[in-house]
């Protein structure tokens, strides 16, 4: 909610700079990326519902700083205390703990979806809000919904009555640096750092050139809704080539749709072609961020999809700050316009980064625990799950008595339970 306006708000602060709106907006991913993987860890010592709800408490406590701040430089401790609140990790591995293993898959969908959704939702509340309550009624009102889900969270939401396998959903330090040279997942790290580096700067640009196009804050909603709406189609068209276009080729021509996007918004001068370009824009921006998590998740290793995860999200974030802090040093001394030039310039580079990436298929990933066992038996067993059919590659982790499948889509899990009731 805070994205849409913040860059055209904040200038009713005195000590007002659009480098301090590039912090504002980009702080919380500051602090999002460097605690993310830590809260992850917690959760595990401490437990989910513990950990969340101190998540909640620091969010609740960073909108309220936020929406009382007098200066800039209070919004700023504001939206660097809400980024602590770096729940992430957690919530995904609540939710494995109450879900069965055969619908584990469908629960995580469900939450992307929702957090797809909120995210279009905000976008289209936040210039509403902001006309009626002005910025700091956006934060006030964050914080009331952050407080809304303590009981959410504490009493509606069950009890794991198990604690699910961590390795696909929580990270270990000791894979993180096996998994940061890999040079796959490396590009796909830099390839969301670089998607959210140009979100950021895309809503530090887009409204104030609204706004001097004469079109006043709270109508901005009446610009969006149709240019998201109409991004969705770009998307569904995009996800529908899937068949006959290869996913590499796809996130080239996404990343293609970003440039033509910055280049046409930079060269016009009305708000309906400024929103055209936004749907190019929007369509390859869904596309990317709703495939790379799906392309990690194809390359990562058996039972370090967590690990894999914390560190794609934790340059998610970062790429968020980075994208605030350079926006806002460029706005100093170029147009908005100009600025856009700069998104150009890195997504040629991106493109570079791209190219190096290797076509992957779909697989699926499953976990199963097995009961104690000399090592001899889980040498066996483990040569024997490996020869199941569709199996990729499985993996035991001995601290978890638990093993970890990366699978084709004959893989049947029935088959692997059996095998491992016999040890």
């Amino acid at each position: 909610m805070v994205m849409p306006v913040l860059a055209v708000m904040a200038q009713n602060f005195a000590d007002y700079s659009v480098l301090l709106v590039g912090l504002a907006i980009g702080g919380y991913g500051l602090t999002q990326a460097l605690l993310q993987i830590p809260m992850g860890m917690l959760s595990d010592k401490f437990g989910r519902k513990p950990i969340i709800i101190a998540g909640l408490l620091m969010f609740c406590l960073g909108s309220l700083v936020a929406g009382y701040a007098d200066s800039m430089w209070m919004l700023v401790v504001g939206r660097l205390l809400q980024g602590a609140g770096a729940i992430a990790g957690a919530i995904m591995a609540l939710a494995a703990d109450v879900s069965r293993e055969s619908q584990r898959a469908k629960v995580m969908a469900i939450i992307g979806i929702a957090i797809g959704f909120s995210f279009y939702l905000a976008l289209l509340l936040g210039p509403m809000i902001a006309e009626q309550w002005g910025l700091s009624g956006i934060f006030l009102i964050t914080a009331l919904l952050a407080a809304l889900c303590l009981p959410l969270v504490w009493i509606v939401v069950p009890n794991a009555q198990h604690q699910a396998p961590s390795g696909d959903t929580l990270p270990s330090w000791r894979d993180l640096r096996a998994l940061l040279a890999n040079s796959q997942i490396k590009r796909l790290n830099i390839s969301v750092c670089i998607l959210h580096c140009l979100i950021t700067l895309f809503f530090m640009q887009i409204p104030i050139m609204l706004v001097e196009m004469g079109q006043p804050i709270d109508q901005h909603w009446q610009l969006y809704w149709p240019i998201l709406l109409s991004s969705i189609v770009g998307l569904t068209i995009l996800m529908g080539l899937n068949r006959k276009v290869s996913r590499k080729m796809l996130m080239l021509i996404s990343i293609g749709l970003l440039i033509v996007a910055c280049i046409g918004i930079s060269s016009v001068s009305s708000a309906l072609m400024i929103s055209l370009f936004a749907v190019l824009f929007f369509s390859g921006f869904n596309y990317l961020e709703a495939n790379l998590p799906a392309w990690l998740s194809s390359i990562a290793p058996a039972g370090k999809k967590g690990s894999a995860m914390g560190m794609f999200a934790s340059f998610q974030f970062f790429g968020a700050f980075a994208g605030g802090v350079i926006a806002g040093w460029l706005n100093q001394y170029f147009t908005p316009s100009q600025v856009l030039w700069f998104g150009v310039a890195i997504c040629v580079i991106w493109l570079l980064v791209v190219a190096g990436l290797k076509a992957t298929e779909h697989v699926r990933r499953y976990s199963l625990i097995v009961r104690k066992a000399d090592n001899n038996k889980h040498k066996v067993l483990h040569k024997q799950l490996s020869a199941l059919p569709g199996v990729i590659e499985v993996r035991y982790v001995d601290l978890e008595n638990t093993y970890y499948f990366k699978t084709e889509k004959e893989f049947n899990y029935k088959a692997a339970q059996h095998l491992a009731d016999t040890i």
